[in-house]
């Protein structure tokens, strides 16, 4: 399971559409459906953004591992 098929599982679980997100994270659905379909590569902005929307980690949704270290 890559990037994008963790952001469609967590967009369906939450039994929203397409077009709800995207209204949610202020861009147009057409442009949202070109993400999921790998047309277009989602920007660290959007990717941002559908995190807080969702309540979610952005390590999950790019499938890295828990407990990674990071500078401090």
């Amino acid at each position: 399971m890559d990037l994008i098929d963790r952001i469609i599982a967590t967009r369906t679980d939450h039994d929203e559409s397409q077009r709800a997100l995207a209204a949610a994270l202020g861009i147009n659905h057409v442009q949202w459906a070109q993400y999921e379909c790998r047309k277009h590569e989602l920007p660290t902005r959007y990717l941002e953004q559908f995190c807080r929307h969702y309540g979610v980690s952005a390590d999950y949704l790019l499938g890295l591992p828990k407990g990674l270290d990071w500078p401090r």
